[in-house]
């Protein structure tokens, strides 16, 4: 069963082969929906145009979603492809969008949180991170059909912290309170909005956070599954959360991290406890 079959999806952020974007276009395409993405600036146009065509899409447009202009004018455009002259009466015309997007300056991720945040990485950390997930939403509110989804990708350390995360745990916490109050806000419209908090997979983004292979091997020791999670872990959530299978989930942060935010003392393993059980 291809359960995306009818729908139209944007999504913002792919980057990268690795990153979790692509494991989302990837599973969303192999359940039948049409994609759009977007892409930041000249550098990366060529790369997701190549990703897009891998998924059967010539929609790509430029967006710096730090520019309200460029918002506005992604989703005029989008509108003029999916929304055909002869239904011009009409202005609803996709189905939601995957905000894979966040960001803050690289110093602020490394070292002690106090001694490295700054005002400015501060306020670019909550603008990227999570500001331009509403206001994503705010642009093209008008146009989304009746169930709707709209999907953003968080961390744990939005609720815990977590060594080198810094600024952007806040910015993760900033985003999570932005899906609750999205989804009460566009839930009349009954329009859905979740998160996913992603256990550390190695992607672009994650290169730019002091010792992450360490947190990935720690992550693999001590996680109920024993491993790590990967980008079709995730995609395989995130087309499920924007498919009318979840019609009933809204303002929800699922955990797609093989069980690690369950844990206590990152479950120390519970191997090294048995074995120091065992001494004793």
């Amino acid at each position: 069963m291809s359960f995306l079959k009818g729908k139209r999806i944007l999504i913002a952020g792919l980057a990268s082969k690795l990153s979790i974007a692509y494991g989302i276009a990837q599973k969303m395409h192999e359940q039948g929906a049409e994609l759009a993405f977007t892409y930041q600036n000249d550098k990366l146009k060529q790369r997701v145009t190549d990703f897009a065509k891998k998924f059967n899409s010539t929609l790509i447009f430029p967006c710096d979603v730090a520019k309200d202009e460029e918002i506005k004018e992604l989703f005029k455009k989008l509108k003029e492809i999916w929304l055909p002259k002869e239904e011009a009466n009409k202005t609803n015309c996709f189905d939601g969008f995957v905000h894979s997007i966040a960001y803050a300056p690289k110093e602020q991720l490394d070292g002690d949180y106090v001694d490295a945040v700054t005002r400015e990485g501060f306020n670019i950390a909550h603008d990227i991170s999570a500001y331009s997930f509403v206001a994503m939403a705010k642009a093209c509110r008008a146009m989304l059909n009746p169930n709707s989804a709209l999907l953003t990708l968080s961390y744990l350390g939005a609720e815990r912290t977590i060594t080198n995360y810094n600024v952007m745990g806040l910015a993760k916490a900033s985003l999570e309170a932005n899906v609750r109050y999205m989804a009460d806000s566009l839930g009349p419209d009954a329009i859905r909005v979740n998160a996913i908090s992603a256990g550390p997979i190695r992607t672009l983004a994650a290169s730019g956070i002091k010792d992450f292979k360490k947190m990935l091997a720690h992550c693999e020791k001590c996680t109920p599954l024993r491993r790590t999670v990967t980008i079709e872990d995730v995609g395989n959530a995130a087309a499920f959360l924007c498919s009318d299978l979840a019609g009933g989930i809204t303002g929800e942060i699922l955990h797609v991290d093989a069980g690690f935010n369950i844990t206590a003392m990152g479950n120390m393993g519970n191997d090294e406890l048995s074995q120091s059980a065992k001494k004793e």
